[in-house]
């Protein structure tokens, strides 16, 4: 008999977090193993090429591409300032001049004998990676990058927007149902991570956006929001790269969700620690979720939390359902049928019973997955 694996979002006080700092492309490593590191550090640096312009210096000059050579001002490799003289070409023993003018800063890198193009580069641009995490370096990626350890409370979520912060927690919400309005946003809460119970409306992600707000963590959204906070649709396709000032997580799913009571009071009992948030979302292979790490103190022991059962697919266990009709609610399973049971779209499956508190209900158990405390 197989094994089924089911992923989960993992919501727990305590545990091990690695994460892999890599570099675009090769570079230079800043730090050795074994170093405690800031989540602002800078641990890798690199720098990638510059734009590359065209310019057809024989079509500015009216010579042939043969004649550029002796034409040039900056030969190839040369330093390059916008509007400086390239090449200049002379007639009717020098009273008539033509010359082709750098449209940027940077370096000529050819010349073509035979197209008479001119390459331009713009400088590189630096590429920094940062720790993201307080923690240790305990691997070194060879002119690649680092890989970040660290023991820490750590949130995942759904689905989220935007790419890293690393600021001070606050709490706006009282309970988990409680909505995150715009009113409820102010000036005070710039530069936070702001969490609040349900869902997040529009209008309190834009206040958010507009005041400065690092990053909310509300128990839903609302999915046609995503498309009217973006102006296109996200797909399938990882999120992360959004250029929104405010990072957005989502720790149950689409619509009016509260917040899973569990996840709201271990974040509530983080209150004012110095969190790092990542909206960076896959659901497809390879999956990737939003999170909520907050790093343990330093010098606070570790406290060691020994869970009963097995893990996974079990009796008990927390689950939540992730697809239509039940999507985005929360229970704990009853019952591990062994037989297989025909579904509605005739394809027989291995199901699981999920007690909702106010109902059973009988899902398969692809459409479920293990909330790991």
């Amino acid at each position: 008999m197989g094994d089924a694996y089911t992923p989960g979002l993992t919501v727990t006080r305590r545990t091990i977090v690695r994460k892999t700092r890599r570099l675009p492309m090769p570079g230079t490593v800043l730090r050795a193993v074994g170093d405690r590191v800031n989540a602002a550090d800078v641990v890798a640096r690199t720098s990638l090429p510059g734009k590359v312009h065209m310019l057809n210096l024989g079509t500015a000059l009216g010579a042939m591409p043969d004649e550029l050579a002796a034409k040039l001002v900056v030969q190839p490799g040369g330093a390059l300032t916008k509007g400086t003289v390239i090449a200049e070409s002379r007639s009717f023993f020098g009273l008539f001049r033509s010359r082709a003018l750098s449209p940027i800063d940077g370096t000529l890198e050819s010349v073509s004998a035979v197209t008479g193009q001119a390459v331009l580069r713009e400088p590189p641009v630096p590429v920094e990676v940062k720790a993201y995490l307080d923690g240790t370096i305990v691997e070194i990626l060879e002119g690649e990058g680092v890989v970040v350890e660290t023991e820490a409370a750590l949130v995942q979520g759904i689905f989220g927007l935007a790419g890293e912060v690393h600021a001070p927690l606050v709490m706006i919400a009282t309970r988990p149902d409680q909505p995150l309005e715009a009113g409820d946003l102010t000036a005070a809460h710039a530069g936070m991570v702001v969490v609040g119970g349900a869902r997040v409306s529009l209008a309190a992600m834009r206040r958010a956006m507009e005041l400065g707000v690092a990053a909310i963590v509300a128990g839903g959204f609302a999915y046609q929001d995503v498309r009217e906070l973006l102006g296109y649709d996200v797909g399938v396709a990882i999120t992360g790269t959004e250029k929104l000032a405010t990072t957005l997580v989502v720790t149950e799913g689409f619509g009016d969700i509260a917040m899973a009571k569990a996840t709201f009071a271990l974040l509530a009992g983080f209150a004012g620690r110095i969190a790092s948030v990542c909206g960076a979302t896959q659901i497809r292979a390879g999956v990737i979720r939003p999170e909520v790490v907050i790093p343990a103190e330093a010098g606070v022991a570790r406290e060691v939390e020994l869970e009963a059962g097995e893990g996974g697919l079990v009796v008990g266990a927390p689950v939540r359902c992730i697809r239509a009709p039940h999507f985005g609610k929360l229970g704990t399973i009853s019952a591990l049928p062994h037989a297989l049971h025909t579904m509605p779209s005739e394809t027989r499956v291995r199901v699981l019973e999920v007690d909702l508190g106010d109902e059973r209900i009988l899902v398969a158990r692809a459409n479920v997955e293990v909330i790991e405390r």
